[in-house]
């Protein structure tokens, strides 16, 4: 038997483990359990979708359907950053230009150098892993950006009435919420190893891949990681933070409400 093969029967079986997290919301009083029923169904079915689309796409090996694929991730990862957008106008485009820019550039760099081959076996799981990781870090800049803004306005209108142009006014909430939103992958990369073992490395030694060479792989993650979530949040941070004010570099004090 295939010591890494996993039977319609051993993943029933493991269904053991989320009527234990069931069990427990129920047992504290937390409520949780159809929002843990309804996440479990949703990603069964996105995960299968997915998986069958997958192997249609690497089976054709189109150049055009992977561009294609890539799109549709920082498309839905672009949609789902822009839900944190509580004060921002047309954060949806703002999210697609930020992510498609940083995904792609990150993506043309590793091909470039031949990090990975222009293959949808490829480019599309690296596609998801750091549209998936720019949008968590864009995600977290609307929302600290939205709430320095609300709770900094009166310093903002000050600052513009003395004659401070919007970006100078902006300067140190725009810093601010770009360190905030990186923390997590810059403490990530730091903990790497030794605190984690992260889904690619993992993954490869579970499959039987030398260790060394998983490292690199992982090592190589790390960087494209860094890379797209940097782009991503200071291309949307400065797109961003320009909704806050009006065509009179006025600030627009009813969004903040």
């Amino acid at each position: 038997m295939d010591p890494h093969s996993i039977t319609n029967e051993s993943l029933g079986l493991s269904m053991m483990l989320v009527v234990v997290a069931i069990l427990i919301s129920h047992r504290e009083k937390l409520a949780l359990e159809k929002e843990i029923i309804w996440s479990i169904c949703r990603a069964v079915v996105q995960l299968i979708i997915v998986g069958y689309v997958l192997k249609s796409i690497f089976a054709l090996n189109n150049d055009i359907l992977t561009v294609l694929m890539v799109l549709f991730i920082c498309f839905n990862a672009a949609y789902n950053a822009q839900k944190r957008s509580k004060y921002i106008d047309h954060a949806f485009s703002i999210s697609l230009i930020a992510i498609t820019t940083g995904a792609a550039l990150t993506l043309l760099v590793l091909v470039l150098t031949r990090s990975i081959a222009f293959t949808p076996m490829q480019v599309i799981p690296i596609s998801g892993m750091i549209a998936g990781n720019a949008m968590v870090a864009v995600g977290l800049c609307y929302n600290h950006l939205g709430q320095r803004f609300h709770s900094e306005q009166q310093k903002i209108q000050e600052m513009l009435s003395l004659g401070a142009s919007p970006k100078f006014a902006s300067a140190a909430l725009i810093r601010s919420s770009i360190r905030a939103s990186l923390i997590p992958t810059v403490d990530s990369a730091k903990t790497v190893g030794l605190v984690s073992l992260p889904g690619m490395m993992s993954g490869l030694i579970f499959a039987g891949i030398d260790p060394v060479k998983a490292i690199k792989y992982q090592i190589m993650v790390t960087f494209m990681l860094l890379s797209t979530a940097s782009l991503s949040t200071i291309i949307a941070c400065y797109l961003a933070y320009r909704k806050f004010y009006n065509a009179r570099a006025q600030l627009v004090v009813e969004r903040l409400k």
